[in-house]
């Protein structure tokens, strides 16, 4: 896709190749972070019997990822979470506080968990495919898949529209089945045709266009330059992102957005990206995770940490 760059994106840019610009620093961190998820993931389902719809599929795809890197991991790490995502006709019958399920959520998560185990680790097809087939239901008439309320900006734990759709988006494509390609379709005009609301909504456009599959036109490549532009106006002074332009930077939001910056092929924000990756470091907490982002900011929420601490360490896995 060969993109012009308008003013905006021209600050600061630089040519690059993928997998060339790794910060100074980033290994300690994404060691600590690694160490951190391998610990708190399995204790999870271990003392609450329960897979979290919330946060196991965010902690485990981040532990999926850093295997398929080639770091070592417990051999107790992800070995209950393997077993239980291989089957997703039980996830539905998973146990925990029914007041906190959300099965809608709980399919997203596992089966994008699903993916980044069978990308790394797993070789059954069937798994994914049964996986995709239950979020059929799921997609609305518009093309999205809808977790939060409706305009609602998302969470670490809940995603939003943007992000939910990306990831359901990822699962059919990689099922691979004829069937799928209709509700692909759908996801794919979404993407083309909905208002970039917020930060995550233009990271997620980046990462829609940047997967493949999407046809190229002077319609993605003007899609793909609005999204890049609004996010790098919006980068705070301390190097992150919150979820709108002139917010609070947060390491969700800061996570979700360098992993789209990370995903461009061709032309990457050097310094944006640098920038970014300082933030995470500075906001690392010392046992490996980071400050949960919450909506409103400030709460409290194991869950929500545990997914913060999962995105943050994806983007800084994305350096390597």
């Amino acid at each position: 896709m060969g993109l012009k760059l308008g003013a905006v994106t021209l600050l600061g840019l630089m040519v690059f190749g993928p997998g060339t610009m790794a910060a100074e620093g980033e290994g300690p961190a994404v060691a600590r972070a690694i160490a951190y998820l391998a610990r708190e993931v399995p204790r999870w389902s271990r003392e609450n019997r329960c897979f979290s719809c919330h946060n196991n599929g965010d902690g485990a795809r981040a532990l999926f990822t850093a295997r398929g890197l080639g770091y070592e991991l417990p051999p107790a790490a992800l070995t209950d979470t393997t077993q239980w995502l291989k089957h997703p006709a039980s996830w539905d019958r998973n146990r925990g506080d029914p007041a906190f399920s959300d099965k809608k959520l709980a399919r997203l998560q596992f089966a994008s968990a699903l993916l980044a185990a069978r990308k790394g680790h797993l070789t059954e097809a069937a798994p994914l495919a049964e996986a995709a087939e239950s979020l059929l239901a799921y997609q609305e008439s518009d093309g999205s898949w809808q977790v939060d309320a409706a305009g609602s900006v998302g969470s670490p734990t809940t995603w939003g529209a943007p992000l939910a759709t990306l990831f359901a988006r990822r699962v059919l494509t990689a099922a691979g089945q004829e069937r799928f390609e209709a509700a692909v379709k759908r996801a794919d005009q979404w993407f083309a045709s909905s208002r970039l609301r917020s930060n995550l909504h233009a990271a997620a456009t980046v990462l829609a266009v940047t997967d493949g599959g999407l046809p190229a036109s002077g319609t993605w490549d003007a899609r793909l330059l609005e999204a890049v532009d609004l996010i790098l106006v919006a980068q705070g002074s301390d190097g992150g992102w919150g979820p709108y332009a002139k917010s609070l930077s947060e390491p969700f939001d800061t996570s979700v957005v360098l992993l789209a910056l990370r995903s461009l092929t061709t032309v990457r924000p050097q310094g944006a990206i640098r920038r970014g990756q300082a933030y995470l470091r500075r906001t690392q907490l010392t046992e490996g995770g980071w400050p949960e982002t919450t909506r409103p900011p400030g709460a409290e929420s194991y869950a929500q940490h545990i997914s913060t601490s999962a995105w943050a360490t994806l983007a800084l896995l994305a350096a390597d």
